[in-house]
């Protein structure tokens, strides 16, 4: 999906920014999708970037690998970028900071492609998402008391927001025409483009 949607607006010789590469299975499958693209992939962890190399295989010569965070990243223009599986991580504050950086490095009219743990935070609302984000882990064959122990996990360390913050941050970091493309229990995906005029 992430790739299709880059593509909607990268050019076939496209530049893409990957912030949160972790082990590489994104920048291997965009890789894949598009010859022309090339990529950066960020990530705060030399072990896991030591990985995405190793998945990337004869892939690695397309991708360039920093380690760091977005400040980190050149601060020249993209074709678009990915931030899977990152900012729930961030407090709000920081969130920003990252979502306005990347904003900043992006070509007008460049898509942003985010997803992470995104729901309704209210205590009940989030226990109840939670139970559910367990249920269907236990449905998928993890053992209740490790979909249990993951939740509370969830629960206790990560600073999550709901949708509506979460798109209230991506506006106000500058990015137009927010849109959700994914949802799923407790998963939240949208895209959003930079202004088509510079801000």
């Amino acid at each position: 999906m992430t790739a299709l949607l880059l593509a909607e607006r990268v050019p076939e010789a496209g530049r893409v920014l990957v912030l949160g590469a972790g082990g590489g299975l994104e920048l291997k499958a965009f890789a894949e999708a598009q010859p022309g693209w090339r990529l950066l992939g960020i990530d705060p962890s030399a072990q896991m970037l030591q990985l995405a190399k190793d998945t990337l295989g004869p892939l690695a010569s397309r991708v360039e690998l920093l380690e760091g965070y977005i400040d980190t990243a050149p601060a020249t223009g993209f074709d678009g970028a990915t931030c899977l599986l990152t900012l729930h991580f961030l407090p709000a504050e920081q969130r920003l900071h990252t979502l306005a950086e990347l904003k900043r490095r992006l070509k007008p009219g460049a898509p942003l492609i985010v997803a992470h743990h995104s729901f309704p935070q209210t205590r009940e609302e989030k226990s109840r998402w939670l139970h559910r984000y367990a249920a269907f882990a236990v449905s998928s064959g993890i053992a209740r008391d490790d979909a249990m122990r993951a939740i509370d996990a969830m629960d206790a360390r990560l600073p999550l927001l709901s949708p509506e913050q979460d798109v209230a941050l991506l506006r106000e970091a500058g990015f137009e025409t927010v849109e959700l493309f994914y949802a799923a229990f407790t998963f939240k995906g949208w895209i959003a483009h930079a202004p088509l005029q510079p801000t």
